[in-house]
């Protein structure tokens, strides 16, 4: 019998935010609501749509495999060369491409924890070591939801190719700062790349909070992965794309990209996404205005919710995360726990968010009030 090697058959499942019509149906009602995934609640662009109406007609032949127009127009968005930029197919396949370019087995990767699910994974196909550090509480007495960025560059030696900073942090929202991020970069050895991961970048509204761009000017050892499927909406047609300050990066990357893997469609949304700039500025700060009344009444509910500048919030239930988690499903409300850590609520519309906030008083209120003793 054929077996797949162990450190791939030992791996846990990637879980998905369930499909909203599934538990409708499951459950006998009408119509739920998903809050796990963290997908915008707005519509495709109108730019996005006739992109890809019009590029339909030729998805018979193979998409640019260079995705040489997207590429360029992100050069130019960022102001770095074209032998800057790679692109893959969503930002977690730029990822994966990282850590088959720069990972053998043995070698390390570093990262907070709890943060990116994938992080771990990418690691253990690899047979790399992952370096994980604990999150700290971000506010005295409060729960770990925080990068340690000292205990972080403290774990980094000869080994270590690869130091990932989710910044803002996936699931908690939480972001470091300006002052903490550049003395992280310098106390960081050349010999190791660092990825500041900013799939949130565009919902950051604390000006403390740096362009990871900026940052990665004058360090060959940095670059700054993105993704079109958050702010941009194009979570179904799957764009990602890394910056990286020493060109040499970016082409190893591209080395380990899977031919043809962005489609024609999705080059050609993404290209209309980034013309319509204001627009997708305009929504997500109607997404920051909803994060922040939510993020009020949740507070007014007695949650310890930290400042998120993500399109999410995090509920740091602890050992009551699964039991919450699926009295709201029974309600009809799909968020996404991390079992004995917390819950993570996607920002949706404030109708959506209305339903969540009745679902979790009814939980709340039904004897599972102890839900908020963190």
């Amino acid at each position: 019998m054929v077996s797949a090697r162990p450190a791939v058959a030992a791996m846990p499942a990637y879980r998905p935010g369930r499909n909203p019509a599934d538990l409708a149906r499951e459950i006998g009602v009408p119509r739920a609501v998903k809050l796990a995934s963290n997908e915008v609640a707005f519509p495709p662009l109108p730019a996005v749509v006739e992109a890809i109406a019009t590029t339909a007609g030729e998805t018979n032949r193979y998409p640019d495999n260079g995705a040489t127009v997207l590429t360029a127009t992100l050069a130019e968005r960022y102001g770095v060369a074209p032998a800057q930029v790679a692109t893959g197919c969503g930002a977690v396949t730029v990822l994966q491409q990282l850590t088959q370019a720069y990972c053998d087995p043995g070698t390390g990767i570093a990262f907070a924890w709890r943060s990116f699910e994938m992080y771990p994974l990418l690691a253990q196909v690899a047979g790399a070591r992952a370096q994980q550090v604990p999150l700290v509480p971000g506010a005295p007495g409060g729960a770990a939801d925080t990068h340690d960025l000292e205990a972080l560059a403290a774990v980094v030696d000869e080994s270590t190719r690869l130091v990932f900073v989710c910044n803002p942090n996936n699931p908690t929202g939480t972001a470091v700062r300006r002052a903490e991020l550049e003395r992280f970069l310098d106390a960081v050895p050349e010999t190791a790349l660092v990825v500041l991961d900013e799939a949130y970048r565009e919902f950051v509204t604390d000006e403390d909070v740096p362009d990871g761009v900026e940052l990665m000017r004058g360090r060959p050892n940095v670059a700054v992965l993105r993704t079109f499927s958050k702010a941009w909406g194009l979570a179904g047609l799957r764009v990602g794309y890394l910056l990286a300050e020493d060109p040499a990066v970016a082409d190893a990357v591209r080395r380990t990209h899977v031919p043809f893997s962005v489609s024609s469609l999705a080059q050609a949304a993404a290209v209309a996404a980034l013309a319509s700039e204001d627009e997708v500025r305009r929504r997500c700060a109607a997404v920051v205005t909803e994060r922040a009344r939510l993020t009020a009444a949740l507070r007014e509910r007695g949650l310890p919710v930290a400042d998120s500048q993500a399109n999410f919030v995090w509920l740091p239930l602890g050992e009551r995360t699964a039991e919450v988690a699926a009295a709201l499903e029974s309600r009809a409300v799909i968020t996404r726990p991390f079992a004995g850590e917390g819950l993570r609520v996607t920002v949706g519309t404030p109708e959506e968010d209305d339903v969540f906030l009745g679902a979790l008083d009814a939980v709340l209120t039904s004897g599972g009030a102890a839900a908020a003793d963190t």
